[in-house]
């Protein structure tokens, strides 16, 4: 074994309990980065599913000039035959197609406009938790049926209950004036006022008629098993689709850039907690070191004295903090991991959380999401910045003289 490193061993376990509350102070702080980092990972993941199949889902096929200009004309025909086509190629139910229009909706008593989206009800339910958000009624059972569902609250603005009809007014694709009338068979509360207020699902087969679509549609709804999952399930659709020069698979992010704007003002602000329980941490190993090169100026003088350079002494305090460092982080990311791996089987909740995802038809616990990143960005940059707080220890022993260190007390 290296000198340097037999005697940075050594020097440590002068004082135990010294060195054992600054390598606790590590252990902690890694093990809590490390569950802290993959519980918010784990979050993410969960916001970004729920906000994503309560309606847009992880990818759309759409034409190329609807995301930018979301008007009836930009469809594409044949929606159902691609929708079948990327569900056979794909091996996933996970695949609706939809229609997209806005209405003027009239009930007795009142009338309000809103967004009428035509769904395949066999499919739907595999792409959107909506048709699970059915409170009052049911959802449809045929694609041709003259039905609809509505929010909560939009049924109480219009005063009107399961079976109730209403009355459809608006513009067909070719321009045309689009009217029907439909039967309330169920009423949905997603928990959000906007959603619950301007959204109502009609089957496909019917809004396809009723606005003139022929066989078309606006888009396909696609979901991946999983989120990592998406990137491959996207290069995969763009295949299936190459022929179609008009048709764009846009990914969530593109689909909802706000979702991934909001996840980086909240990394960045629990970043800001964590900073300081790291700065905490370089300031105890500061603390530490300092101290130990104290109480030793007289051994550095002699040692000094005897011919050994500063360089060769620096490089001795930053041993002794590389080796506490290294056993910080082995251990608490170790306990860290361990404590996420058991939470990622069983689940996290705290108190109040079953009843709130009751309510909004969330999961009622989350799950810790376990990566490399997740395991190693908060005890790596605990050991880095505690590698940085030995340096001016180590640099006062380059302003050592060994006389005046000789006879200090």
């Amino acid at each position: 074994m290296n000198i340097t490193l037999r005697m940075a061993w050594r020097n440590l376990w002068r004082h135990k309990r010294r060195t054992w509350l600054t390598i606790g102070a590590m252990i902690f702080s890694n093990l809590l980065l490390v569950f802290l980092i993959s519980l918010q990972f784990g979050s993410y993941r969960m916001m970004i599913d729920n906000t994503l199949k309560s309606y847009i889902g992880h990818m759309q096929v759409q034409h190329k000039a609807y995301n930018d200009d979301p008007k009836i004309r930009n469809s594409f025909d044949a929606v159902i035959p691609l929708a079948n086509e990327i569900r056979r190629q794909l091996g996933s139910d996970m695949v609706a197609a939809r229609g997209v229009a806005f209405a003027m909706t009239s009930s007795e008593m009142r009338s309000y406009g809103l967004q009428i989206t035509g769904v395949e009800p066999e499919f739907e339910a595999k792409v959107s938790t909506l048709p699970g958000l059915i409170k009052k009624g049911r959802y449809f059972t045929d694609i041709n049926a003259e039905e609809i569902i509505i929010g909560s609250v939009l049924a109480r603005n219009l005063r009107v209950d399961v079976g109730d009809e209403l009355t459809l007014l608006g513009s067909g694709r070719d321009g045309s004036f689009a009217a029907g009338v439909v039967i309330v068979t169920g009423i949905f509360e997603s928990g959000v006022a906007d959603i619950d207020r301007s959204m109502a699902q009609v089957p496909l087969g019917y809004f396809q008629s009723l606005f003139t679509m022929g066989d078309g549609g606006h888009n396909i709804v696609i979901n991946a098993a999983d989120l990592p999952l998406v990137t491959a399930v996207q290069q995969d659709v763009r295949n299936i689709i190459s022929q179609h020069k008009e048709l764009v698979v846009l990914d969530w992010n593109v689909l909802q850039p706000g979702l991934q704007q909001a996840i980086q003002a909240d990394m960045a602000s629990a970043w800001f907690m964590y900073a300081v329980l790291i700065v905490l941490v370089a300031f105890s190993v500061l603390n530490t070191q300092l101290m130990s090169v104290l109480e030793r100026t007289r051994e550095f003088g002699t040692m000094m004295a005897l011919g050994v350079k500063p360089v060769r002494l620096g490089s001795l305090v930053i041993t002794e903090t590389f080796i506490m460092s290294s056993l910080g982080l082995a251990i608490g990311a170790a306990i860290g991991t361990a404590l996420a791996y058991y939470l990622s089987i069983v689940g996290f909740s705290y108190p109040g959380m079953e009843e709130m995802a009751g309510k909004f038809n969330l999961p009622d616990r989350m799950y810790p999401s376990l990566s490399p990143l997740s395991i190693l960005l908060g005890p790596g940059i605990v050991f880095f910045c505690s590698l940085l707080a030995s340096i001016y220890p180590a640099l006062r022993l380059f302003f050592l003289h060994p006389v005046s260190a000789m006879r200090a007390v």
